[in-house]
C-alpha cells in the first residue's frame, strides 16, 4: 500500500524526545509492541502515533478491546486534540450472546468462541477501514481468551502475517497484567518499547523508557527519562555528550576581582567545569554570581539553575551585595530557572540545560547547588554519571560551568554527600577558620587541570560590597583545620581589615 508520505521508510511517533532515540521513528510495514503497566502512557503515545499520522495524510485505526470509545476519546480530550476522520476507532466488544450467562455453557469453551469471534472481528474492521497505521489495545484481553502460551504465540503469529500482506505499521500494546513472563510477542515484534514507573520515597511518580528490541535498525539504548503532560507525552534522551562536539576558543574569564584571578592562575577556562566547594554559610553561591557579573559586564549571556533558594529571596540577597540580579534577569542578560529537585527527573534537567544554552548561546552556566540535584538523582552512582555526561556537554559547547557544593559541619574535617571532585577541572575550597576571637573565611584552588594556579590559602570577607579577596596568609598553621596557628614574624596578625563598600565589576 503506498503512503501519502511519500520515501519516507519511517513512522514518526510524533511524540517529542522519543522519535530521536528511535533515529526518525520506526520502520513502516512492521509489527512493534509498546508494554508496560497500567499508567505509563501507552494509551496516549498510541494516539499521537495515529494523529502523527493522520498530520501526514495516513489513515489510522485504534482497535480497542480494554477500552470504550467514549474513554479514548476523553483521553484525547484531555491532552487539548480532536481525533480528526483520518483516525477510526473501532471498539470491539464481546457479542451479546457471549454476554448472556444462559448461553455460556456448551461442549465448546467460551474462549474458543471469543477468540475466533475477535479475530474475524478486527479482520473485517481492517478491511473495512484500510489503515496504514493500525493500533490493538490490548494484548492482555487476546492473552486471556487464547488460554494457552502456545495458542497464543499461534494467534499473534497468524496477526503478524495477516498485517505483513496488507502492509501496514502495526502497534501492539500490552498491559503486562496477564502473564510478565510470557516473552512470545518478544520474539515476533520488530521492535519492542518498555515504558516503566517509579515510585520514590518522596515525590510524584517518575517515568522512565527503554528500546528492549529494534531488529535491525541503530537507537539510543539505555534509560530516557519521560513525563506525561498536558499535549502527550514529552520524552528526555540521554544525554551523550560526545555527539554534541563544537569548535571554540580556550581562553581565560575572569572574575572581576584580580586578587581571586590570581589565586586561580588568570581566571577559569572556557569549556571547563568548576566545583566550589565548602560549609554553608560560606559563600559558594556568591563566588559562582561573581563570575556571572563579569560575564555579563563582557556582554555574555548566564544561566542559573537553582535548587535550594526561592528565586525573591536570591534577588534580594545579591542586590544587597550591589548585584542587580533582578534586572539582569528581566533583561534576558541572566536566565534565571527555579528547579524543584523532587518534581525533576535527571533526563528532564540534563535537557532543560541543553535547551537554554543551545537556545541562546549561553556560555557561563551555574547549577547552584549539587546538593538539591542529588536528591533528584536515584542513587549516587547515576548522579555521578549524569553530571559527568552534564559537564562533558556543557565543555564541548565552550561554556563555563560553576557547581556549588555544600558539606557537611562547620570546621574541622567535614564530608561531602558524593565526592564529585575528580569530575570538576577546578575545585575552589572554602573553609572558616578562627582568629582573634573572630570566624573569619579563606579559600584555596586545590586543583585546576587546564593551568597553573597559586598553591596559597588566602582570606576573603562578604560585605555589602560583595567580594573581597585578600593577599595570602602568610605565617600560619592549621587553616583548613579551622584553629590555626601564627608562626610568623611580629604580633600583629596579616589579616584582613572591614570589607571594602564594592568589589570586583558590576553591571
Amino acid at each position: 500500500m503506498p503512503h501519502p508520505s511519500g520515501s519516507d521508510d519511517k513512522a514518526a511517533f510524533g511524540v517529542t524526545g522519543l522519535d530521536d532515540i528511535l533515529i526518525g521513528g520506526v520502520r513502516r510495514d512492521r509489527l512493534y509492541l509498546l508494554e508496560g503497566s497500567p499508567g505509563t502512557g501507552k494509551t496516549t503515545v498510541a494516539l499521537q502515533f495515529l494523529l502523527e499520522g493522520a498530520a501526514r495524510g495516513e489513515i489510522g485505526l485504534y482497535i480497542t478491546i480494554s477500552e470504550t470509545e467514549t474513554e479514548l476519546r476523553e483521553t484525547a480530550t484531555s491532552h487539548g486534540w480532536s481525533i480528526p476522520s483520518h483516525v477510526n476507532i473501532f471498539e470491539l466488544a464481546p457479542s451479546d450472546s457471549l454476554l448472556d450467562a444462559e448461553q455460556q455453557q456448551s461442549l465448546l469453551y467460551s474462549s474458543d468462541l471469543e477468540l475466533g469471534e475477535t479475530t474475524r472481528m478486527i479482520f473485517e474492521a481492517v478491511e473495512r477501514v484500510q489503515p496504514s497505521r493500525i493500533v490493538i489495545d490490548s494484548l492482555s484481553e487476546i492473552r486471556l481468551l487464547a488460554g494457552g502460551s502456545l495458542r497464543y504465540r499461534r494467534q499473534v503469529l497468524a496477526l503478524k502475517h495477516y498485517f505483513a500482506k496488507r502492509g501496514t505499521t502495526v502497534l501492539l500494546l500490552d498491559d503486562l497484567t496477564a502473564d510478565v513472563s510470557d516473552k512470545t510477542v518478544h520474539s515476533v515484534a520488530h521492535g519492542v518499547i518498555r515504558l516503566e514507573e517509579l515510585a520514590p520515597t518522596y515525590g510524584p511518580e517518575r517515568r522512565r523508557l527503554r528500546v528492549v528490541k529494534y531488529r535491525g535498525q541503530r537507537y539510543r539504548g539505555g534509560y530516557h527519562d519521560f513525563a506525561i503532560l498536558t499535549g502527550g507525552l514529552a520524552v528526555f534522551p540521554r544525554l551523550v555528550s560526545l555527539e554534541h562536539k563544537t569548535e571554540f576558543e580556550r581562553a581565560p574569564r575572569s572574575s572581576g576581582i584580580p586578587e581571586f584571578d590570581s589565586l586561580l592562575g588568570g581566571g577559569v577556562e572556557s569549556g571547563s567545569s568548576t566545583l566550589i566547594l565548602g560549609p554553608t554559610g560560606s559563600g559558594k553561591s556568591l563566588i559562582a554570581i561573581q563570575f556571572v557579573a563579569a560575564a555579563v559586564g563582557r556582554g555574555e549571556r548566564c544561566a542559573m539553575f537553582v535548587f535550594d533558594e526561592e528565586l525573591g529571596l536570591l534577588f534580594e540577597r545579591t542586590a544587597a551585595m550591589g548585584f542587580p540580579l533582578r534586572r539582569w534577569f528581566a533583561e534576558g542578560s541572566v536566565v534565571i530557572e527555579q528547579v524543584d529537585a523532587a518534581e525533576l527527573t535527571p533526563g528532564e534537567f540534563a535537557h532543560r540545560v541543553r535547551a537554554r544554552v543551545d537556545a541562546n548561546g549561553i556560555k557561563t552556566v551555574v547549577i547552584d547547588s549539587l546538593n538539591g540535584y542529588q536528591a533528584a538523582m536515584p542513587d549516587e552512582h547515576s548522579l555521578i554519571l549524569h553530571i559527568h555526561e552534564l559537564l562533558q556537554y556543557l565543555n564541548r559547547q565552550g561554556a563555563s560551568t560553576f557547581l556549588t557544593l555544600a558539606q557537611h559541619g562547620l570546621m574541622g574535617d567535614m564530608r561531602s554527600p558524593v565526592d564529585v571532585t575528580y569530575l570538576a577541572d577546578t575545585v575552589v575550597l572554602l573553609r572558616y577558620f578562627e582568629a582573634s576571637g573572630q570566624v573569619r573565611r579563606a579559600m584555596s584552588i586545590v586543583k585546576k587541570r587546564t593551568s597553573a594556579h597559586e598553591d596559597t590559602i588566602r582570606e576573603y570577607r562578604i560585605g555589602p560590597g560583595g567580594l573581597a579577596v585578600g593577599p595570602a596568609l602568610e605565617g600560619f598553621q592549621g587553616i583548613l583545620r579551622g584553629t590555626p596557628v601564627y608562626t610568623g614574624k611580629g604580633s600583629e596578625l596579616p589579616l584582613m581589615g572591614a570589607a571594602p563598600e564594592r568589589s570586583g565589576r558590576l553591571s
